[in-house]
C-alpha cells in the first residue's frame, strides 16, 4: 500500500525544518493559509497604485540596479518584469537537483505569503501549482554571489512561470511551456514588481542550508554508530562517556552525545571482558568523541536558527508596507547569515570525517591477539582493508579545500554598485561536496568496524553497535581474503544515506540524540 499524501500549509511566518523533512519523507503537496492569501492580495493593491503613481519606487516604476533611477512608465511595466528574468538567466553549469529546486519554490512562496512583495495571488498560486504538478525548472548551478538575492538561479526558476526556459516534468527535459500546457495551465503576465520579487531572494542558500542540515543530523548519528562499533572492536573504555565528567563542561552537544554513546554501548558484553584490563587511557579519536561530535551538534543547533529565520523571512526589495503604504529599500536580500551557516556546516562536517578516519587507522593495527593487522587473516598473503584507509585518507584531505570560507571573498557587482557580497551560494555548493566525502568515510568506517568488532565473536557488543554490526551485516559480508571493496563502499554509503542504519540503531537503542529530531 503507497504512502498517504502530505499536505504542508504555508503562512509565510512558521515554517520548519521539521516540516521540510516530512515535505521529502514521501508524497506531498503545499497550499496556502487563507489569511497568508488575502494579505498577498491587500499588498499587490497598494503595489498597483505605486506603479500607477508619479513618485519613483524601486523595482515598481524604475530600473534595477545601476539603472535604479530610470523611470518605467505603465505601459512597459510589464515588459520590464519580463526582462528581468530574461535578462538574469545567465547561470551556468549543472543543474541543481529536482529537490533542490523544488524546495526553492516552496522557500520562495512562503517568503512571499508574508505579504510585503506587492505579488499577486496568481503568482503564488502559479509556484505552488509548480510543486504541486511536478513541473521542476532546470536551474544551473553557478551564477549567483550571495547578494541582491540568488539572482540568475531564481531567474531560471522564475522563467517557468511565465512559460519559459525548460523544466523536468514526468521524468523528460522539456520547454516550460509544453509542461504548463499538458497541466492546463496558462502562461503568467506579470505584474508590475513580480519579476523583481521572484529573483529577490535567498532561496538557493537557504533551501541547500535546510537541506544539508537534515542531511548533517543523520549522518553524526551515523557516524557514533561506526564509532560505537570502531571503539569496541579496538577495546577502548566506554568510561570517557561517564555523565559526570560532561557535567563539569556542560555543552549541550557534548552532553547529548555522550549520553547517546551509552545507549549504543550498554549491555557491551566486548566492553566487559576488558574492563579490568591495564590500559589507562585511549587515544583522542576515542576519548573525544563526546566533545568532538558534541561541537558538531551543537553548531548544527545554531545553524538550525539562523536556518529557520531566514526561511520565514521577507528577502525581497524593496519591501512594502501596506498598513502605512510605505516602501522601504534595504538589504534583506544579502545572505550573509546564510553565507556564515553553510561554511560553518562545511567546517563541523568535516571533523565527523577526519575524527572517523583516524579511527580508521587504529582499526588497521589490530590488537596482536583477536584482531589481526588490516582486519583480514592472513596478512601479508592478503592486504585487507589497508586501501580503504587510504581512501578515507584521501576524502578528508579533499574536504580540507573545501572548508575554506567561502563568506569572507566578496568582489564587486552591478557596475560596483552592488559592493559587497556575501559568496553565499559558493558556499552552498561546496557543503554538498564535503557531507558527499562525510557520507563516504563513514561508509568505510561502518565497513572497517563491522570487519573488525565480527572478530570478537562470541562476545556480544552493546546493544546500538550490535544493531550498526547487523545492519551492515545485512548488505556486507563478512570478508573472509581480499576482494573488491568499491561495491560494499557504495552500498554502505547509499545505506547511510537513505538513514538505514540510523534507524536500525535507533530501534534498538533509542534515540540517539534525544530532543533532537
Amino acid at each position: 500500500m503507497g504512502r498517504s499524501m502530505h499536505t504542508l500549509t504555508l503562512d509565510g511566518r512558521s515554517l520548519r525544518l521539521s516540516d521540510i523533512a516530512a515535505l521529502f519523507a514521501g508524497p506531498a503537496t503545499v497550499a496556502a493559509e487563507a489569511d497568508a492569501m488575502e494579505r498577498v492580495a491587500h499588498c499587490a493593491r497598494l503595489c498597483d497604485q505605486l506603479a500607477a503613481g508619479d513618485v519613483p519606487h524601486y523595482g515598481i516604476n524604475t530600473g534595477f540596479g545601476k539603472f535604479a533611477r530610470t523611470r518605467i512608465s505603465a505601459a512597459d511595466a510589464v515588459t520590464l518584469q519580463h526582462n528581468l528574468l530574461r535578462s538574469h538567466s545567465a547561470a551556468a553549469g549543472p543543474p541543481l537537483d529536482d529537490d533542490t529546486v523544488r524546495l526553492m519554490i516552496v522557500l520562495r512562496a512562503n517568503s512571499l505569503l508574508a505579504g510585503r512583495s506587492g505579488v499577486s495571488v496568481e503568482l503564488v498560486t502559479r509556484l505552488l501549482d509548480l510543486f504541486n504538478r511536478g513541473i521542476t525548472p532546470v536551474v544551473p548551478s553557478y551564477g549567483s554571489v550571495g547578494a541582491s538575492g540568488d539572482l540568475a538561479p531564481l531567474a531560471h526558476l522564475s522563467l517557468a512561470v511565465i512559460g519559459e526556459g525548460e523544466v523536468t516534468y514526468r521524468g523528460r527535459r522539456v520547454p516550460a511551456g509544453e509542461a504548463l500546457f499538458a497541466e492546463g495551465l496558462k502562461p503568467l503576465t506579470l505584474r508590475p514588481k513580480e519579476g523583481l520579487a521572484l529573483i529577490n531572494g535567498t532561496q538557493l542558500m537557504s533551501a541547500v542550508a535546510a537541506r544539508e542540515l537534515l542531511r548533517t543530523r543523520n549522518l553524526l548519528k551515523t557516524a557514533m554508530a561506526a564509532a560505537a562499533m570502531s571503539l569496541e572492536a579496538c577495546q577502548a573504555t566506554d568510561r570517557v562517556f561517564d555523565a559526570r565528567l560532561h557535567e563539569l563542561k556542560p555543552h549541550p552537544g557534548q552532553i547529548a552525545v555522550a549520553a547517546g554513546f551509552r545507549r549504543l554501548h550498554a549491555d557491551s558484553q566486548v566492553i566487559r571482558a576488558h574492563q579490568d584490563c591495564d590500559r589507562v587511557q585511549d587515544p583522542y579519536s576515542f576519548r573525544c568523541l563526546p566533545q568532538v561530535l558534541g561541537a558538531v551538534l551543537d553548531t548544527c543547533r545554531w545553524i538550525e536558527q539562523w536556518v529557520t529565520i531566514e526561511i520565514n523571512a521577507v528577502t525581497d526589495n524593496p519591501i512594502i508596507f501596506p498598513d502605512d503604504g510605505e516602501v522601504l529599500s534595504g538589504g534583506n536580500f544579502h545572505g550573509e547569515h546564510m553565507a556564515f551557516a553553510l561554511d560553518g556546516l562545511a567546517i563541523a562536517a568535516c571533523e565527523i570525517a577526519s575524527i572517523a578516519e583516524r579511527r580508521i587507522d587504529k582499526l588497521m593495527e589490530g590488537d596482536g591477539e583477536r584482531v589481526p593487522r588490516c582486519l583480514v587473516k592472513h596478512p601479508g598473503l592478503n592486504s585487507g582493508f589497508m586501501i580503504a584507509q587510504y581512501l578515507a585518507a584521501a576524502l578528508v584531505s579533499e574536504n580540507k579545500i573545501h572548508a575554506h570560507p567561502a563568506s569572507v571573498d566578496s568582489i564587486p557587482t552591478s557596475l560596483g554598485f552592488e559592493d559587497h557580497v556575501s559568496m553565499g551560494s559558493i558556499g552552498a555548493l561546496k557543503v554538498s561536496r564535503v557531507l558527499d566525502n562525510v557520507n563516504r568515510v563513514i561508509a568505510v568506517e561502518l565497513l572497517c568496524g563491522a570487519q573488525a568488532l565480527d572478530f570478537h565473536r562470541p562476545l556480544v557488543p552493546g546493544r546500538g553497535a550490535a544493531a550498526a554490526l547487523d545492519a551492515v551485516r545485512e548488505t556486507v559480508p563478512f570478508i573472509e581474503q581480499d576482494s573488491v571493496l568499491t561495491g560494499h563502499i557504495a552500498s554502505l554509503e547509499k545505506r547511510s544515506a537513505d538513514g538505514d542504519i540510523v534507524n536500525a540503531v535507533e530501534a534498538a537503542a533509542g534515540q540517539l540524540l534525544r530532543g533532537d529530531d
